[in-house]
């Protein structure tokens, strides 16, 4: 069985520099090697706070490297920099509110600038893009909420067929008739 690959884009204008250690990128790593039963490879990504390198990043990883996921951390608060919402919506045909909804849903249960976060989510073609916050713990609180929902998605937008592991996260799927 090919693997799937999944895109990790961690977008920090200190963690491009390397003035800081990306936490972000590794925290979405291991998630995934948790929750996904089918093999899967991470092409990741380290990109400044710059609209334009972060477009064509995920451009690249969508159309390009092939990626049927995009998971990206940081960028989607509300200062002058964080970009990642506006450069997602830019390369997307489709969006998808609800996961940034659940997300920010979950995440206020947790602390009340939740409402500060603009996370979303949106398609490219046969890929699902999802922004998550920068906090490793907000990115598992995030993903275990919307995770249950991804592989599905990626199926409608004729992507692999992806599988988790049940003891993690159950993958809903509709019952066949």
């Amino acid at each position: 069985m090919t693997a799937v690959r999944i895109g990790i884009v961690t977008v920090s204008d200190r963690a491009s520099r390397g003035e800081y250690e990306d936490r972000g990128g590794p925290a979405l790593r291991e998630y995934l090697t948790e929750v996904m039963a089918t093999p899967w490879e991470a092409v990741a990504r380290i990109v400044p706070d710059e609209r334009p390198v972060l477009e064509e990043t995920l451009i690249e990883l969508c159309d390009r490297e092939e990626c049927c996921l995009v998971v990206t951390t940081g960028g989607t608060g509300p200062a002058q920099r964080d970009i990642t919402p506006e450069a997602t919506e830019t390369v997307c045909d489709k969006m998808m509110p609800g996961f940034g909804e659940l997300m920010r849903k979950v995440s206020l249960e947790k602390v009340p600038t939740a409402i500060l976060s603009r996370q979303t989510a949106g398609i490219r073609g046969s890929s699902l893009i999802i922004n998550l916050p920068g906090q490793p713990k907000a990115i598992r609180e995030c993903l275990d909420a919307v995770m249950p929902a991804v592989p599905y998605c990626v199926e409608l937008i004729d992507g692999p067929y992806i599988e988790t592991d049940p003891d993690q996260v159950v993958a809903f799927r509709p019952k066949k008739k």
